[in-house]
Order: C-alpha cells, then sequence, then structure tokens
C-alpha cells in the first residue's frame, strides 16, 4: 500500500510516520489484500491535533475516517479506532465484496461543483449587488463517476466514506438514488418514482 502522511503545521517525525504505518496496515489489512493507497493529514490547530484518514481499497471503495485531540497520537487513534469500528460492522459483505470477482459494475461520469457558502449580512447595499449576490461562486468543478450499486451497498460505502450522503443508481431500476445520514442519526434514502406514461 502507498501511504502518504503529511502534517501541517506539524513535523511528522520519523516515529509517528511509523506508528501510522503499522496501525493501517494492521487494521486495513485484515479486510483487504492490497489497498492501492493511503493518505494519512495530521494538522495543528491551536491547542488540537486533527488526524484525517483516507484509504483507497480499490473497486471504488473509499475509507475516510478524522478525530481531533490535544496530541497527534491520541488523534491518529481514536480516527483509526473509528474506522476500525465500521469496518467490523461490514466485514462480511466487505470479505465477499473481495473475494468474490464481481463484473464491473456500470458507472457514468458526472460533474461535482463546490458552491460558496451564503454570506449573512444584516443588509444589502444596493440591488446591483443582491442581485450579484444570488448568484453562488463556484468554488471547484470536479470530474466523478456515479456508480450503479444496490440501496445496501450504497449505504456501505457512504458509511465508510464518512459522508453525509450518496449519489447511485440504483441497480434495480436505473434510475438515479440518494442515501444520506439524516439529522436523528437514521439512513434517508430517496428514491424518485417514475413519471406515469414516461
Amino acid at each position: 500500500m502507498q501511504l502518504t502522511v503529511k502534517g501541517k503545521q506539524l513535523d511528522v517525525g520519523d516515529a509517528l510516520r511509523s506508528h501510522v504505518a503499522d496501525s493501517l496496515n494492521a487494521i486495513v489489512g485484515k479486510y483487504f489484500n492490497k489497498p492501492i493507497e493511503a493518505n494519512v493529514v495530521l494538522t495543528r490547530e491551536a491547542h488540537l491535533f486533527k488526524a484525517d484518514i483516507q484509504v483507497h481499497v480499490g473497486r471504488g471503495i473509499v475509507l475516510q475516517s478524522a478525530s481531533e485531540a490535544t496530541e497527534p497520537y491520541p488523534a491518529f487513534d481514536t480516527a483509526c479506532e473509528k474506522l476500525a469500528k465500521r469496518l467490523r460492522r461490514y466485514k462480511r459483505r466487505l470479505r465477499d465484496h473481495h473475494s468474490v470477482e464481481a463484473p464491473a459494475q456500470e458507472a457514468f461520469p458526472a460533474r461535482y461543483q463546490i458552491l460558496e457558502a451564503e454570506k449573512d449580512e444584516a443588509h444589502v447595499e444596493s440591488e446591483e449587488a443582491a442581485a450579484e449576490e444570488a448568484q453562488p461562486m463556484v468554488i471547484a468543478e470536479m470530474e466523478t463517476t456515479i456508480a450503479t450499486l444496490a440501496v445496501s451497498e450504497a449505504v456501505m460505502r457512504m458509511e465508510l466514506a464518512d459522508a453525509p450522503a450518496l449519489m447511485f443508481r440504483n441497480g434495480a431500476h436505473g434510475r438515479l438514488n440518494l442515501v444520506y445520514r439524516r439529522a436523528d442519526g437514521n439512513i434517508g434514502w430517496v428514491d424518485p418514482a417514475e413519471k406515469a406514461g414516461a
């Protein structure tokens, strides 16, 4: 596995780098024979350290976890524990998914845009400024793919990636669907109805 360990406003020494490599190999190695790559970013923010882990294991499965603590080692260890907990939850499906050579799932390209968050201002100085602010500023545009999945597979991928939502093409009927984490902690599933007479 290709491992990248970076520090932002923090010098990552050999001991910490070795600890990261050993921990990730132990946790991810239980479920995947040949993970492709892992990126770990340790950031110092005021009096806290933040650890962000992202592991790409192939076949569109990305594992992500993050944690904060007062020291870099506990921040990383807590993020690893979160990752291990999610992997334990889905271990049978992950092993089945990895051991059986499944046919390639159809995916189609899509555009992914990040828009600037709306500013909270008490008043707008002129109508021109109001019209200009009505159009959100595009911060980034990226290409992505939308996979064809079963609903349970989409929920698994969303939880492993620690993502708030995941759009996918439902393998049962071919329409776009969305799974998302609700504010109450449950998972929501949006399955638009087919138009009548279409």
